[in-house]
């Protein structure tokens, strides 16, 4: 389709496997992270922990994933550090799974806009490298009302609007 030279594809992709080195040395490090704490059984121990907050869990469930995509910058790397965790605490708490797993899914979207990753990236794209740090002073605010606000919508989709959770 493209009509490339397999030499020029080959070079091409051994190029862009030498640029993103880091980026795959890191997501390979996160998720052997999920992995050794799920298989330790560190992430059902979190969760049984974090169930002691009972029904109030669901509040606090979108703010884990926002905290952790905060950090990481990665949502996906979130759900996979987070995700047996948030699930081990509905199990304990008596809520709904679907629900924890989704919020912390949705808290993690709303901590991109705050991750030193993103921030850089879209920064650079508009032309305005190095003022990262004026960028999140004034994006911050929007994510903690967000998160909030999530966490708030998870607590009422865990009892008064379960209907609307499969």
């Amino acid at each position: 389709v493209l009509r490339v030279r397999p030499a020029l594809a080959v070079k091409t992709y051994w190029n862009t496997i030498v640029q993103l080195r880091w980026a795959i040395v890191t997501v390979m490090a996160v998720l052997a992270l999920a992995y050794v704490m799920n298989m330790s059984g560190q992430t059902i121990t979190l969760g049984t922990w974090a169930a002691g907050a009972g029904g109030f869990f669901a509040f606090l469930s979108p703010l884990i994933g926002w905290f952790g995509t905060a950090v990481t910058g990665s949502d996906t790397s979130t759900n996979s550090l987070f995700g047996a965790l948030q699930v081990a605490a509905a199990h304990k708490a008596n809520l709904n799974p679907v629900l924890l797993a989704g919020s912390n899914s949705s808290g993690g979207v709303l901590a991109k806009m705050i991750s030193p990753q993103n921030l850089a990236i879209g920064a650079a794209a508009v032309g305005l490298a190095g003022k990262e740090g004026d960028i999140f002073r004034k994006v911050i605010g929007y994510s903690v009302v967000f998160v909030l606000l999530m966490g708030v919508l998870a607590l009422l989709q865990s009892g008064a609007l379960s209907f609307m959770v499969p």
